[in-house]
């Protein structure tokens, strides 16, 4: 089977695709044919060094989040059999034409979603809904704003927290206005017009997916006793003392009721899944260089066997 792989850090010339013996499921374990893999920001830090700093050894077999289609289920498996449909969150190796995952890692996937967009939801939506839910305790009729509202994260968040009964405010350029406004924010700020801090006051929850110089000036925005909870700066003590808040990271984990619950949003309807590009696997370089500048609505995806 084909693979993508480094054996060094690097930029997008560090990937190889390379064929590789197709894996055995062991006790608890299901062997997926990946049909569609998301590109996200880890995977090319991951390849840029950041790697090294999480403790991985090289050589890395690339990719987190997939759809496919249960081939072989190992011992012990009675949740999910051969033929299944399924979508999810793996440890490593999910760009590739086959993968393993266990039974916390994938679910049924949505009858209404395609292979593409399948791909698009587990990871971005896991991780709103725990910065969200578990760690923001976001509730109905509280306020709340979320940075790069258009992002395949942040526009995911913005109908969660919709369908949740919070009010939305979300941050992007003025580009991507009719974009968010579409889902179903209640303001929307352009950060681009002028500072959104001096616009944006009192939130109960500020979910920040930007880091730098926005999570920096998202923390004015949170009221006494609220909570900010970032996906890629890292809150210090000092800042929370500072503002009276507690500002916190979320890391995204496998959580299968977690995902049954997101797929229940998506069959009713409540949670549209945008993707902006499929590339073939051939063309990884191509895809986490376009995820890399950022800018796009919605996720990247990956389609092995193209």
């Amino acid at each position: 089977m084909k693979a993508v792989k480094i054996e060094q850090y690097g930029d997008e010339s560090v990937l190889q695709l390379v064929d590789v013996p197709t894996p055995e499921p062991a006790e608890g374990e299901v062997l997926i044919k990946v049909y569609a893999a998301s590109v996200n920001p880890m995977d090319w830090k991951i390849r840029d060094g950041a790697g090294a700093r999480f403790g991985m050894h090289l050589p890395i077999f690339l990719g987190g989040e997939i759809a496919g289609v249960v081939v072989q289920a190992g011992a012990g498996v009675t949740t999910l059999r051969v033929g299944d449909e399924v979508y999810g969150t793996v440890k490593a190796g999910g760009y590739a034409d086959y993968v393993l995952a266990n039974l916390e890692e994938v679910v049924r996937k949505p009858a209404t979603l395609d292979f593409p967009h399948a791909a698009a939801v587990p990871l971005a939506a896991l991780t709103a809904w725990q910065a969200l839910f578990d760690l923001g305790k976001l509730q109905a009729g509280q306020k709340v704003l979320i940075t790069a509202a258009a992002g395949s994260v942040g526009s995911l968040a913005v109908q969660l927290a919709k369908a949740k009964g919070a009010l939305v405010t979300g941050l992007a350029s003025g580009a991507k206005e009719a974009f968010v406004r579409a889902l179903g924010v209640d303001a929307f700020i352009d950060y681009t017009a002028q500072p959104f801090e001096e616009l944006v006051t009192d939130m109960d929850v500020v979910f920040d997916v930007v880091g730098g110089d926005t999570f920096e000036r998202a923390l004015q925005c949170v009221k006494k006793g609220g909570i900010l909870v970032t996906a890629v700066a890292f809150p210090t003590p000092e800042q929370e003392a500072r503002y009276e808040i507690t500002a916190t990271r979320v890391y995204c984990r496998p959580n299968r009721e977690e995902l049954e619950e997101i797929s229940q949003l998506v069959a009713a309807n409540k949670l549209q899944v945008h993707v902006a590009q499929v590339f073939p696997l051939a063309q990884v370089g191509a895809a986490q260089q376009m995820s890399k500048e950022g800018h796009t609505r919605g996720k990247i995806v990956l389609q092995p066997g193209q």
